[in-house]
């Protein structure tokens, strides 16, 4: 089995477990997103592994790219050449590498256990039931950082939730508990705190239990083109989050999440 350097990868039965290792909070970066990607492409080589399950490590499930990190600023920054505030860097070519797991062929379960923040809520998206407590916190805190949201969210979170309720979790960026999500239809299951990891990996095993071919063929259908949608809207997102790194307003996001404060925007 490959080894992966920051996520750890499992079999149980007709099950595949990847856990994301970047506790506390796992954040993300191209090389974090390729080896979910890649994981799952072996998951779907694989004839015995019929579904996924993805889990982390941490007090959070994904708390999307870490804006406020000095030395992902420092390397950002030299590859810009700009200011630190300026640039998401390679994160262009992350969303592009994000698509490769909404191609991949199995259905997976996400386990979050915690917070799925911005793209940490994309990734948690991207699979096809999620499996939640009261403690967790669902954000597309986007527009709060000042900027627009990306991970193909604004295709993937309205075709789950209805347009109305996505548009209300980006035009406020708020947390969405656990049950709020439930309800709302974000999560598919709540249950205990301790029982979330469990409580996916008997989904999975449930969706393991029927005929692997009949499994593929019905997925197919169910997701047809949505990989393509993706891709589209993310090439949208982000000619609009380049357009709007450049403000005041995002280097003021981005200092207010830093301090914990209100920011004070601007318009500009």
């Amino acid at each position: 089995m490959t080894h992966f350097p920051d996520i750890g990868v499992e079999i149980h039965g007709h099950v595949g477990l990847i856990e994301i290792r970047r506790p506390p909070l796992n954040f993300f970066d191209i090389s974090l997103i390729n080896q979910i990607a890649d994981a799952l492409e072996g998951f779907d080589r694989d004839i015995e592994i019929r579904a996924s399950v993805l889990a982390a490590q941490g007090k959070a499930f994904c708390a999307g790219a870490n804006f406020t990190d000095p030395a992902r600023q420092a390397q950002e920054a030299a590859e810009a050449k700009g200011d630190p505030a300026d640039s998401l860097g390679p994160i262009n070519h992350l969303y592009m590498q994000a698509v490769r797991i909404f191609r991949c062929k199995k259905p997976i379960v996400a386990a979050v256990h915690g917070a799925a923040i911005g793209g940490g809520l994309g990734l948690a998206v991207s699979a096809d039931f999620r499996v939640t407590c009261p403690e967790a916190r669902f954000s597309a805190n986007f527009t709060k950082l000042g900027f627009h949201p990306g991970f193909g969210l604004t295709v993937t979170l309205p075709e789950l939730i209805g347009k109305n309720n996505a548009e209300l979790m980006f035009y406020t960026s708020r947390r969405v508990t656990g049950e709020d999500a439930y309800k709302m239809g974000l999560a598919n299951e709540c249950v205990p705190q301790d029982q979330v990891r469990t409580a996916a990996m008997k989904l999975a095993a449930e969706i393991a239990e029927c005929a692997p071919l009949g499994l593929l063929s019905t997925r197919a259908t169910m997701r047809a083109g949505l990989a393509d949608r993706v891709m589209a809207a993310t090439e949208h997102e982000l000619a609009e989050q380049t357009r709007l790194r450049a403000t005041e307003d995002f280097k003021e996001g981005v200092k207010a999440t830093e301090e914990r404060r209100f920011a004070n925007f601007k318009g500009r």
